[in-house]
């Protein structure tokens, strides 16, 4: 029977929405699937709303069981599934919004880089880290699926600092040829495509369909679009660049130092740049949780259709050896051969029993390399900070992240990050 660990269950929807998909995988209906969350309640509920799907999932007999101990959750596990947030939307992430608001420096999500994602992933790395530590005595084989970000930082301290196999997967690579192609008007039918470069900024190098390359009339047209929409960012980056990217203009406006300037006021309302998004999901997200745990009580009946989440497809792929094709999250090791070798890339990876297996890209046409070059020294720096608890690499970091040093002084860098160290408090480790 496989074991699939959830690590952050809390997260009731996320969590019903993986799970679910590997509830209705043919090959794992008679699974285990052990949950754990430090929010009792939330806990609570994601129990109770797996084990509807599980009843009204037609041919389901997976075993759902709720953990208090995490060390128990993860024992024997052949698959563990991390969707943590350490430090929740209050207090944490309303101090990585409200703080650097007080300097001047605007975000949009702040979950994957910028300030806030330096400082998510500085709170992060302790907890993955003990996690590690649990896996290496109770589950030393099993295969560690990141969901957490900052997703290029949380894997790549995986991959270099633990013995555990990791490999980082999300959303976007799996929506980005049907999302430009939609926002052009073209049909989405019959297309091939090649995304290749770092999480969240990982580039749509080729895209084609029977043969036929896309690219050309998908630029043509997307130079003809006049009116204002929620893709802008991209477009331009497109336009600029030449290629287009996997990520929402609103996670990619702040990776970048063209966009949230408070010198250019009139760029937010141009490029249609949603600043404060994340904190406004979380609310709402609150809100729905509440509202499915209501929903819940009067009407115990669910059901799912699988979704295009990555993680249940390769845990089917390992274990049936029925190879499937992800965009993963793995350490570079000369894939895309003008990035670090000891970068966190996204590239394309064959799953099957022998597990991932990443494919070698080359070389990036230099412009995106150079644009992906820009994120990845902040996450580098970011890790050492981590690693060696010097505060010193956490200036470092946030100097050289695009956005804030586009717009702050080195001091009021450095006097945000020292008022950021004390406000997390004992979210954070003791830093030298």
């Amino acid at each position: 029977m496989v074991k699939i660990t959830f690590i952050g269950a809390g997260s009731t929807v996320f969590a019903k929405s993986v799970l679910s998909d590997i509830m209705l995988a043919p090959a794992l209906r008679e699974c285990h699937i052990a949950l754990y969350d430090i929010d009792e309640q939330r806990l609570k509920d994601s129990e109770i709303m797996l084990n509807a799907v599980n009843v009204n999932c037609n041919d389901s007999k997976a075993t759902i069981i709720a953990y208090n101990d995490r060390k128990e959750a993860l024992r024997s596990a052949d698959f563990v599934i991390n969707a943590i947030q350490v430090g929740g939307y209050h207090p944490s992430t309303v101090i990585d919004f409200e703080i650097p608001k007080k300097y001047g420096l605007r975000q949009t999500i702040g979950d994957t880089l910028g300030i806030g994602g330096i400082f998510r992933s500085l709170r992060t790395i302790p907890v993955m880290d003990s996690i590690a530590k649990d896996m290496e005595e109770v589950c030393p084989n099993a295969l560690f699926i990141n969901y957490t970000n900052p997703m290029s930082v949380l894997t790549g301290y995986m991959l270099r600092y633990t013995n555990i196999n990791t490999v980082g997967i999300c959303h976007s690579v799996q929506a980005c040829a049907d999302e430009i192609l939609k926002g052009v008007g073209m049909p989405t039918e019959n297309v091939v495509y090649k995304i290749a470069g770092i999480n969240h900024m990982a580039w749509l190098l080729e895209i084609s369909s029977n043969g036929k390359d896309l690219y050309p009339e998908i630029r043509r047209k997307a130079c003809e679009i006049k009116e204002q929409h929620k893709d802008m960012v991209r477009h331009e980056i497109m336009k600029r660049f030449g290629y287009y990217i996997t990520e929402s203009s609103e996670h990619l406006s702040e990776y970048l130092p063209y966009f949230i300037k408070p010198q250019y006021p009139e760029l937010i309302e141009k490029f249609n740049i949603p600043l404060d998004e994340y904190p406004r999901r979380c609310e709402n997200q609150i809100k729905r949780w509440e509202t499915l745990r209501d929903e819940l009580v009067a009407n115990p009946t669910l059901t799912h259709k699988r979704t295009a989440e990555y993680a249940s497809y390769i845990v089917e792929a390992i274990a049936t050896d029925i190879p499937f094709k992800i965009g993963g999250n793995v350490l570079n090791n000369g894939l895309i051969t003008n990035l670090p070798s000891e970068a966190c890339v996204e590239v394309p990876c064959l799953v099957d029993a022998t597990g991932i297996n990443p494919c070698h890209i080359g070389k990036l046409p230099e412009q995106l390399a150079a644009l992906n070059r820009t994120n990845i020294n902040p996450q580098l720096l970011t890790i050492e900070a981590a690693v060696t608890l010097k505060k010193e690499h956490i200036y470092h970091a946030a100097m050289l992240d695009p956005h804030t040093s586009a717009e702050l002084p080195i001091d009021s860098i450095i006097a945000m990050c020292n008022d950021l160290i004390e406000a997390h408090g004992n979210y954070l480790p003791k830093y030298i």
